[in-house]
């Protein structure tokens, strides 16, 4: 080889332009082109635009490119290269290899592979000139490139410098967000490239997906303008350059925003934007992120990494921090009260209430579904967002069963600061069960995520997984994301005129599920009705509660509060708020065109106004002492008056004669007895009894809709019970269908009551189904009794005896049954006989065998039939049967009690 004049460089290939040019990037930083001399290679296609005119490859244009860029991109070459007197060009030679001496000389190799002409005409004759002519002849002979058979057609690509906007998406979509191979051939800014799409040759701009780079300032022609300088966006520029330009590279299309594809670049080290993120030269863009198929998390680890070393543009980032520390940032709270759907209240371990919102998210906003139409239409008088806008109150609901009464992990992200009339809101995380409950807000899209600048850190701790989950629930078209337009929640008020049409049916339907959504005081409360989507104003029965003080109202004035109103409101608000209660409406308050609903309600299966009583902070009202919970609001009274509770705490007892209440007792000599069959014999002595004559008529019932769940089988699963829902329960000890009632549901088992015999037992929920309206409201064929004066012996053994030999006297084809009295709240007492006749009553004769204790209440007068019972209880002592082997059984509880003097 002969040694050139000119001294060789060192440099790395940047960029091939074409068979005959490359640019070369020295040591020290300066780029030169190149373009070989003594050769000529076709020229490659041109775009059109402006004055240029679009041109076609020349054969074998591209396989010449080709050659060079496989070859030498981002390749140490050596190069010579001078500009010839009259000459604007700079020519050289290009050498590859680490030794100069041994290298490759580029321009043969060009020749040699018939990718190139050489220049003859005009040109000095040199030794090289007639290297370069035999290195031709060369490839002629042996048919290489240019020179060979093929038909030169074939060699000419077929290039679509462009994709028509509408045609954007469905080219997205049928590359199925698969890689595509692809060659960069320029880099815009460090975000955006343009590259070639192979084997088809699609020229398409793409910006990265998920990331922004720092972007040049263009001039009025639409150029970056050198005047202007962005911080660090050459150097992003020249990172992307480095490694992606020219380079063999994958390109995932994930969607198309303003006529460019936003799609993955993955480099064969890796993905190139986690890359940038990492060197602190680009930011995360949440917009973008959201079409990303997977790997969002690492790309907001890279940028999480730039920031905490304060890299390229995060130099003077600072992480914001909330104003609180310590317990008060990080803490574990009671949830006591749902306010929206991004807000609640929280009781703290030392008792006080807190207001907290859910970081980084936004409730459903009134016009997010709504039309046109929609929003020019005039408001209703009394605007409710908790229904009127669409999904709100799903928001609400799903906070509320997930959160209402539990023990939930708050952590304080950052504190909102006050602006204009909106005050300072502490932000967090809430968490049950290491579940974050703003991710499953967002995940079912009840919700939106903030979006926030890049240098904005007052955010939620887990804000990706709000945006990861916004990003499956927008792809879902779930809540707030779905096409279908969604209006808002039919809810009615049930005002004067609708309570006095309904009245009668909310008395029969016995209990009714609510949802108490405000509390008034601690007796009045506002409940929705979910089963007819209704509001109602709700009377606490059988109670005097003391009233809570209210502020002035417009021209109303204030009202002072009783005392233990305010604890009796606090009260009924931390046990009722917002909790799934029962309700029995027994009658109703009317004022005006608004009414009241009153009766019962019961929370976690607790009677409200008997806890109220029980805690003194009520008392007993003279409709309470007439109702079926009579005894058991007595019995709360005298407690709180016992302990000095609430109202009664200056109670002083008055000692009055001990009155006696006479109960209503039917004397034997009026007796009236009804023929019955005995179903069931409960543990506790209760008895459940059929009519003789209406007996068949339960078999024929139950027998008709056996036949119609054979003909239409219920699918087993679908039905999801509710207590005290009349239903179709499958009875296991013969695997048939009977009507019952639910008493209890728990852990995907219900216990339910066969209501026309009575007996109980607990069915997994697959043997349940729903009845037929016209059969649940047929009323039950089994009646429940208790036995009059008597009860079970307290040793349980003996109890267990009774209970047998009761159940084998009663298992005969027909009884006789007496009512003798009945009680409020409780079955009625009745005897059992075998024939008309006092002689065979069934209860006597298990007296008489020291199996049942008579009832030492005084509150029954005594008569005929009771002295008989004492008479036979007399002759058991005698005889030592049974309870009374060992002597009086009662003489010892009589002392104890101040009874036995």
């Amino acid at each position: 080889m002969t040694t050139p004049q000119i001294q060789p460089k060192l440099g790395f290939l940047k960029q091939v332009l074409s068979g005959d040019s490359v640019v070369v990037k020295s040591r020290n930083n300066q780029e030169k082109q190149i373009n070989f001399s003594g050769i000529f290679a076709p020229k490659l296609a041109r775009r059109g635009g402006g004055d240029q005119k679009e041109s076609k490859d020349e054969p074998w244009a591209w396989e010449a490119r080709e050659f060079l860029r496989k070859k030498l991109i981002g390749e140490e070459v050596w190069f010579i290269s001078q500009t010839p007197t009259n000459a604007t060009r700079e020519y050289g030679t290009v050498y590859f290899g680490k030794d100069f001496n041994n290298a490759e000389n580029i321009t043969h190799s060009l020749i040699s592979e018939g990718l190139v002409t050489v220049k003859q005409e005009g040109v000095k004759q040199t030794e090289e000139l007639q290297r370069l002519i035999e290195l031709e002849n060369a490839a002629k002979q042996a048919g290489k490139g240019k020179w060979g058979k093929d038909n030169p057609s074939d060699h000419v690509r077929d290039i679509k410098w462009s994709i028509e906007n509408e045609q954007m998406g469905s080219f997205v979509k049928k590359h199925g967000y698969k890689p595509i191979k692809a060659v960069i051939e320029h880099v815009r800014d460090g975000s955006t490239v343009r590259a070639f799409l192979l084997p088809d040759f699609h020229h398409v701009t793409v910006m990265i997906t998920g990331i922004r780079c720092p972007g040049f300032k263009l001039d009025s022609s639409g150029k970056p303008d050198p005047t202007i300088k962005v911080p660090f966006a050459e150097e992003a520029r020249s990172y992307v350059e480095i490694r992606l330009l020219q380079k063999d590279i994958e390109i995932v299309l994930e969607s198309v925003n303003n006529n460019n594809f936003i799609g993955t670049i993955i480099h064969p080290k890796g993905n190139i934007a986690e890359f940038l993120l990492r060197e602190g030269l680009a930011h995360c863009v949440d917009w973008s992120m959201s079409f990303l198929r997977s790997g969002a998390e690492k790309l907001r680890a890279a940028e999480q990494y730039a920031k905490e070393n304060r890299l390229k543009i995060w130099k003077d980032w600072q992480a914001s921090q909330p104003k609180v520390t310590g317990k008060e940032r990080d803490y574990y709270a009671m949830v006591t009260e749902i306010i929206n759907g991004d807000a609640l209240m929280v009781k703290l371990p030392n008792g006080d209430q807190k207001k907290i919102f859910l970081s980084s998210v936004r409730p459903p906003k009134e016009g997010s579904t709504r039309t046109e139409e929609d929003k020019n239409a005039p408001k209703s008088k009394t605007f409710r967002p908790l229904y009127d806008i669409p999904y709100m109150f799903e928001a609400r609901e799903y906070l509320r069963k997930e959160l209402i009464g539990k023990r939930v992990h708050v952590l304080v992200d950052y504190i909102q600061e006050a602006r204009d009339s909106y005050p300072e809101k502490t932000c967090a995380t809430v968490t049950i069960g290491g579940k974050n409950v703003a991710e499953g807000l967002v995940a079912k899209g009840l919700a939106t995520v903030v979006k926030y600048r890049a240098d904005d850190d007052q955010r939620s701790s887990r804000h990706h997984d709000l945006l990861d989950a916004e990003m499956k629930a927008t792809k879902a078209q779930v809540g707030i994301h779905s096409k279908k337009k969604a209006g808002p929640l039919r809810v009615t008020e049930i005002d004067a005129s609708r309570a006095k049409l309904e009245l009668a049916s909310l008395q029969r339907a016995q209990r009714i599920d609510a949802i108490a959504e405000f509390v008034t005081s601690g007796s009045r409360l506002r409940l929705y009705i979910p089963k007819s989507n209704s509001l109602c104003t709700f009377l606490l029965g059988g109670i005097n509660c003391p009233r809570v003080a209210r502020p002035a109202v417009g021209t109303q004035p204030a009202v002072g509060g009783e005392p233990f109103g305010e604890e009796a409101f606090k009260f009924t608000k931390e046990h009722c708020l917002h909790r799934e209660v029962s309700i029995q409406v027994t009658g109703c308050s009317v004022t005006g065109k608004t009414a009241s609903l009153i009766g019962w309600l019961w929370v976690d299966n607790n009677n409200l106004s008997i806890a109220l009583v029980k805690l003194g902070y009520a008392s007993v009202h003279r409709t309470g002492e007439k109702s079926q919970y009579a005894l058991q609001l007595k019995e709360a009274e005298d407690h709180a008056k016992k302990h000095r509770l609430g109202v009664w705490k200056d109670y002083v007892e008055e000692k009055e004669e001990l009155k006696i209440e006479d109960e209503k007792v039917a004397d034997e000599v009026n007796a009236t007895y009804e023929e019955v069959v005995v179903t069931e014999v409960t543990n506790e002595g209760n008895f459940f009894v059929q009519s003789f004559t209406e007996g068949p008529k339960a078999e024929a019932l139950n027998a008709k809709f056996r036949q119609e769940f054979q003909a239409n089988p219920p699918l087993p699963g679908s039905f999801t019970p509710k207590r005290n829902e009349i239903c179709a329960a499958k009875f296991s000890v013969d695997d048939e269908w009977y009507r019952a009632k639910v008493e209890k549901v728990q852990g995907g088992k219900a216990q339910v009551l066969y209501v026309d015999y009575g007996n109980r037992e607990t069915l997994p929920l697959t043997r349940l189904a729903s009845l037929p309206a016209s059969y649940s409201s047929e009323k039950p064929y089994a009646t429940e009794y208790c036995l009059p004066f008597v009860s079970l012996p307290k040793d349980e053994e003996l109890s267990a005896l009774a209970v047998k030999y009761f159940r084998e006297d009663t298992n005969a084809p027909k009884l006789y049954l007496n009512v003798v009295y009945r009680s409020p709240g409780s079955p009625a007492a009745a005897t059992l006989h075998l024939e008309k006749s006092t002689q065979t009553d069934i209860v006597k004769n298990l007296i008489e065998d020291g199996l049942l204790l008579i009832d030492s209440s005084k509150s029954r007068r005594n008569n005929k039939l009771l002295a008989t019972y004492k008479e036979a209880q007399e002759l058991a002592k005698k005889k030592h049967v049974n309870m009374w082997e060992y002597g009086d059984v009662t003489e010892d509880d009589a002392k104890e009690f101040g009874m036995g003097k």
